[in-house]
């Protein structure tokens, strides 16, 4: 794909970069600071999209993050609004259904099933109102915000669903646990007004593509790491910040991670057990067969699912 492309439409994810970008900054991967800090705590302001493939790509990392630092971090999530309508594009990316080979590129470069099928059959219009219910959900129950944007990725990415229809944007939120009422008065009242708030925030901090993490310690000492990157990255920002951050030992059996992240992809539980790739696929595939897990599959990979007793 053409660096020209990319930059016309930030829905061409830069797979050497790994961002989706919106704007044409060239700056490095990462912020440099020497200033170290005895800061207890890490603040990681993370900007994302519903329909972010690259963000889609980092969750193995995320959420291993959050099983060995979660203790030291607080994670605060940010929408970028990725894809306000249609009517910016040209440069041969003029409609949805020329978006669907790249995602089924960036599927197999991120090892992360992703069925770009989507844009051929029910394409967005838009990111805006998964993006807007998100701030909605975080008006209800951060935690369970966190759980909804799982959700909803799952639909986008495994099942073709357009999340940008309300009655997926509600079967999300009910399975999660939300108040599917409250949730739509919220959408249509202040959501907005915070999912504004937050591009608004993006535009002074210089977001230019997802994802992008901003580590800040208690004395406002800024690391930043730009798009899709190996989990080292990560932990190092927030050791620079926090040398003292202690990394905490977990259980990798399947038992606990499923209890602990209900769906898997192999490579997230991979990424998770220290188990290689492979050999995390066949252990997932017997569960599967032993009819403890549920096995979803698309032409571009599987998720494994907990089963409900």
């Amino acid at each position: 794909m053409s660096t020209e492309t990319n930059k016309v439409n930030p829905l061409l994810c830069d797979i050497e970069t790994g961002m989706c970008e919106i704007g044409s900054d060239t700056t490095d991967n990462t912020t440099k600071n020497t200033q170290q800090s005895t800061a207890k705590r890490v603040k990681l302001v993370y900007y994302t999209d519903p329909i972010c493939s690259s963000c889609w790509g980092i969750e193995p990392q995320l959420r291993k993050l959050k099983l060995e630092y979660g203790d030291a971090i607080d994670i605060d999530y940010r929408m970028g609004g990725l894809l306000p309508d249609w009517s910016y594009n040209s440069g041969g990316i003029g409609k949805p259904s020329d978006v669907a080979t790249h995602w089924d590129e960036v599927s197999a470069y991120y090892d992360m099933p992703i069925d770009g099928d989507l844009w051929l059959e029910d394409p967005l219009d838009s990111s805006y109102p998964p993006s807007i219910a998100f701030k909605a959900a975080q008006m209800q129950d951060e935690e369970k915000a966190v759980l909804f944007m799982r959700e909803v990725r799952e639909m986008v990415f495994l099942n073709k669903k357009n999340i940008a229809k309300w009655e997926h944007i509600a079967t999300a939120a009910q399975n999660v646990g939300l108040d599917v009422d409250q949730l739509k008065s919220d959408f249509e009242n202040d959501a907005k007004k915070r999912f504004e708030e937050d591009l608004q925030l993006g535009r002074t901090l210089g977001v230019r593509g997802f994802p992008t993490i901003f580590f800040f310690d208690e004395n406002g000492t800024k690391e930043t790491v730009h798009g899709s990157k190996p989990y080292a990255f990560y932990e190092m920002a927030i050791l620079k910040l926090n040398p003292n951050a202690v990394k905490k030992e977990y259980r990798k059996d399947w038992e606990t991670l499923f209890a602990k992240y209900p769906s898997l992809t192999a490579k997230e539980f991979s990424e998770l057990s220290g188990n290689p790739r492979v050999e995390s696929e066949k252990m997932l595939n017997e569960l599967s067969n032993k009819a403890i897990l549920d096995k979803v599959t698309t032409k571009n990979g599987s998720m494994w699912k907990i089963l409900k007793s």
